[in-house]
């Protein structure tokens, strides 16, 4: 039996859009790292030159953490 209203879960599979610069379908990695760094619960996601501009950093050390979370086993990236 589910427990989620068909609204529910049309908003749980919907496709992700950069809260900065409007990027529309952002990648499953992208939507991830998000969710990694705010938590789950996430509703803004930013594209990953928004989010290296956002924590100062380089879109490289991203693409970086993302293969460090891989390497510790973290089932949200691909």
């Amino acid at each position: 039996m589910c427990l989620y209203s068909v609204s529910e879960r049309c908003s749980r599979v919907t496709k992700k859009t950069c809260y900065v610069c409007g990027k529309e379908n952002l990648e499953k990695n992208e939507a991830a790292l998000n969710q990694k760094l705010f938590g789950r619960k996430v509703v803004r996601f930013y594209c990953y030159e928004c989010l290296a501009e956002f924590l100062e950093i380089s879109t490289e050390e991203l693409m970086a953490k993302i293969e460090d979370f891989k390497m510790q086993g973290c089932g949200l990236f691909e």
